[in-house]
């Protein structure tokens, strides 16, 4: 299970400027203003090269929640867009293509300059090797970035999910997923880079397991991902999971079980004592 949930991480992180093919919300729907503090963030590393993309959300005008293998090293800054739809500046032109990436002085845009930028923190108990354990990430944003509504993610209190597992009918409690991402794969990096829709799209799984002893364990719970209800896939990596119509993070889109996406999503849930803790100790967020 572990080399299985690692490799499809890795390709999750690998929807960068230029690198592999991947997914996006599934079955889902264009989220329009519907959830104007969730964004879509490039990494980039110390030189200012972008790395991979990952989705996200506001929970104060300075702090951005996302996953924890989206902020994981050689990611030594982020910057962070909010609009519904994202077009990549024309005079983009990777490194890997003989261009000068984001030292170009002409880009202005995605993936280089967005609405706002910061520093990525992985949880400090965040391990690359077992990255599902403690799957979560900040980016402390350099300067403050309102959301355009005024509204933010919201927390969950402290093991507010564990009530789900003695509900029967579990596939009647409803989360709502967030993120950006594909909408197709291409075969190689530049088609994947001139022909991919960076569009927020929202969908409406189901829960289907938590608190399973040796799969979900106390740190994760698993959401469809079909026609019916939609789902979450490669490139909505920290993308928030609310808690029915709510702005309560149920948590952070995490992992996926197979190279299709389909049946299943993993999240990382937020509702537990050592993802609040770290949150309000060093964040302010409650």
């Amino acid at each position: 299970m572990t080399k299985t949930l690692a490799l499809l991480a890795a390709l999750a992180v690998a929807v960068a400027v230029g690198v592999g093919s991947a997914g996006a919300i599934t079955d889902g729907q264009p989220d329009g203003t519907g959830h104007p503090y969730v964004g879509l963030m490039v990494a980039q590393d110390s030189h200012g090269n972008p790395l991979w993309r990952c989705s996200g959300t506001l929970l104060s005008p300075t702090v951005y929640l996302t996953a924890g293998h989206c902020t994981e090293p050689p990611a030594a800054h982020a910057e962070i867009w909010f609009a519904s739809h994202i077009d990549t500046d024309p005079h983009y032109m990777s490194l890997g293509s003989g261009g000068t990436g984001c030292a170009n002085v002409l880009v202005t845009g995605y993936p280089c300059h967005g609405d706002a930028g910061g520093t990525p923190h992985p949880h400090p108990n965040y391990d690359p090797n077992r990255f599902f354990v403690r799957d979560l990430g900040v980016v402390a944003l350099s300067d403050s970035h309102p959301s355009s509504n005024g509204l933010y993610g919201l927390l969950p209190d402290e093991n507010q999910l564990d009530a789900l597992k003695t509900q029967r009918g579990q596939q009647d409690v409803t989360f709502t997923a967030v993120g950006y991402g594909l909408q197709a794969s291409f075969p190689t990096a530049a088609a994947w880079k001139n022909q991919a829709d960076k569009t927020r799209m929202v969908a409406y799984p189901h829960l289907l397991q938590i608190n399973t002893p040796g799969f979900t364990g106390d740190f994760s719970i698993l959401l469809s991902n079909n026609h019916a209800t939609g789902g979450t896939c490669f490139g909505d990596s920290g993308g928030p999971n609310f808690i029915g119509d709510s702005r309560v993070l149920a948590g952070v889109t995490s992992y996926g079980l197979n190279g299709t996406c389909g049946g299943t999503g993993g999240v990382y849930r937020l509702d537990r004592s050592w993802n609040l803790d770290w949150l309000s100790n060093v964040y302010g967020i409650d």
